[in-house]
């Protein structure tokens, strides 16, 4: 088990990441300018580790902190639409102790579930540009080196599947051609594809209540299943 010190050793060292200058600058300035409804909160305004169970068999793998989401809290899917749709699911499948996460300190706990980001800065237009995605993939390694390397990966959309393929520890050796397409409810290896909990998708009906808990009662199934 990873001692909690060597977490918060990492955890230190993503938060004051400025690798991304771009990245940076959107984030400090959403920071700065607030949005009306969050104006007297001082917002976090930096990169975002993961969080969640270190001994988890089920990873999720989100694409970025949302700006008046996750940059403003602190704490990944946190405070905003996303984060809202996903932790009640969670809640429902046994994940989570409680349906909503509100603030980094809400009492909110993870069981044998981890949750992070492909992306660990909120992007401009929540479109991280592939240069940044690659710069990035050095955080997930990390993390992935200090949590028991989980058994399923959840990936909540397409750009989380091809940053998932493109990490060694997840994609379990060099990838066939044509690659793993990326769909709702698609597996390949330890990976399980899920639509987005974003608004795009949650109020147009894309993705529902039912379809998520779906995807989460797979991984838990799959995380139960005996190694072959």
């Amino acid at each position: 088990m990873t001692s909690g010190s060597a977490l918060a050793s990492f955890e230190a060292e993503v938060t004051t990441c400025r690798a991304c200058p771009r990245l940076v600058a959107w984030r400090e300035t959403v920071a700065r300018e607030k949005r009306a409804a969050f104006r007297h909160e001082e917002y976090w305004g930096r990169p975002l580790p993961g969080f969640g169970d270190p001994a988890a068999r089920v990873l999720i793998l989100g694409l970025a902190p949302a700006a008046h989401g996750g940059n403003r809290t602190g704490r990944i899917f946190t405070g905003d639409r996303s984060g809202d749709f996903l932790f009640a699911a969670l809640h429902r499948t046994g994940f989570a102790n409680q349906p909503t996460s509100v603030h980094r300190d809400d009492g909110l706990e993870l069981r044998d579930c981890f949750i992070t980001a492909a992306v660990r800065c909120a992007p401009p237009a929540n479109k991280p540009l592939p240069e940044e995605r690659e710069r990035c993939a050095g955080w997930l390694e990390g993390e992935l080196d200090l949590i028991a390397t989980p058994r399923v990966i959840v990936c909540l959309g397409a750009f989380a599947w091809e940053a998932a393929l493109r990490v060694p520890a997840l994609a379990d050796g060099p990838l066939p051609r044509p690659r793993p397409r990326f769909g709702h409810g698609a597996e390949w290896r330890r990976l399980l594809g899920c639509f987005h909990p974003s608004q795009q998708n949650t109020f147009t009906g894309k993705l529902t209540e039912a379809m998520l808990d779906g995807v989460l009662g797979r991984a838990r199934e799959r995380a139960e299943e005996p190694f072959a």
